[in-house]
């Protein structure tokens, strides 16, 4: 196999993986709580990535300080936003939550806006971020409630979804100003963020973790890939990928995870999404393209303090959201 060959490969692979993840929630939630299901997958995504680190040879950070940011980022992408997921695929169909979580290019865009003054919204950048607002609304379906309010989503399940995008999008605007300096390779803010995410979970697990747990191998082989594959190779791979292709192409993985979310959803679980849902859903990933044309975007160059040089950079966010590669100088 070439370079090239394997590069799409991986790139295909993370789609798929990312793309599954609601799928996989879905069938996990038939033996597992949706704090067990969160655990679980931030125990496996840990110790996937150890293995990475170990092979890869990559150094684990040293100091307090850095250790204190990688765990606000394991807060903000990976304990928070887990848990709202996993809740709210109880409720939602797993092609709707992936729908949602297209939303979260759109929810970086405005955070770094909003906390990073230095990078403001372009014209063209705030008329993708309108799009995608009015996707959300058609995905929603606010009609819906009145006239077939026994079939429509439920709107705290709804609101789950949307704030575990808020919380990507958090996240990432923290790792841009506060990670992006302390120049770590890519594996090493992965895996720090999600075994520090691990860490106080687990530590929380008696508390929220409880209830019975039926281990199917439906369920197993769901966490497996939720977590192992979803959680940690893919960090390895996307990361590849952006040496080889450079952060704008590699980002355009965003636009394929909703489609296959929907696709599998539809064909394994037997999903019937209603009208406006896929249609809101194009309506998020035009946002998104439009968005990206200009502003704010993986790969570009942001000034991280008065006094810091500027260097271009690779964000990311959450194995969910399909533009997971984590912060580094290029």
């Amino acid at each position: 196999m070439t370079s090239d060959t394997r590069v799409l490969a991986q790139y295909l692979a993370a789609a798929l993986v990312w793309g599954s993840s609601f799928l996989f929630m879905k069938v996990a939630l038939e033996g597992l709580s949706s704090p067990q299901v969160a655990l679980s997958r931030l125990l496996l995504g840990a110790s996937t990535l150890v293995v990475v680190m170990l092979v890869a040879r990559r150094p684990w950070p040293r100091d307090r300080r850095t250790w204190g940011h990688l765990t606000v980022l394991g807060v903000l992408l990976c304990v928070v936003p887990y848990l709202l997921f996993a809740w709210s695929g109880q409720y939602l169909a797993s092609g709707l939550s992936s729908i949602f979580n297209a939303t979260t290019p759109l929810m970086t865009a405005a955070a770094v806006a909003v906390l990073l003054p230095v990078e403001r919204l372009a014209p063209v950048q705030r008329l993708g971020l309108a799009v995608g607002a009015v996707g959300v609304v058609v995905v929603v379906g606010p009609w819906a409630y009145v006239a077939e309010a026994a079939t429509a989503a439920p709107l705290p399940a709804v609101l789950a979804c949307l704030g575990a995008t808020a919380c990507y999008g958090l996240g990432t605007t923290y790792q841009r100003r506060f990670v992006v300096p302390l120049r770590l390779p890519p594996e090493t803010v992965a895996a720090g963020q999600v075994s520090a995410g691990a860490v106080l979970l687990t530590l929380t697990s008696p508390l929220v973790a409880t209830g019975p747990v039926q281990l199917t191998w439906p369920v197993v082989l769901s966490m497996l890939g939720l977590g192992a594959l979803g959680t940690g190779l893919a960090y390895a791979w996307m990361a590849r990928i952006i040496d080889a292709w450079g952060p704008q192409r590699a980002s355009t993985v965003t636009y394929l995870t909703p489609l296959v979310g929907v696709l599998l959803g539809i064909v394994v679980l037997g999903e019937q999404l209603h009208w406006y849902e896929p249609v809101g859903g194009l309506l998020v990933v035009l946002g998104v393209v439009v968005a990206q044309r200009t502003g704010p975007r993986p790969g570009a160059a942001v000034p991280v303090t008065d006094t810091a040089t500027t260097s271009t950079v690779t964000t990311v966010t959450a194995p969910d959201q399909g533009t997971d590669l984590d912060a580094r100088p290029r």
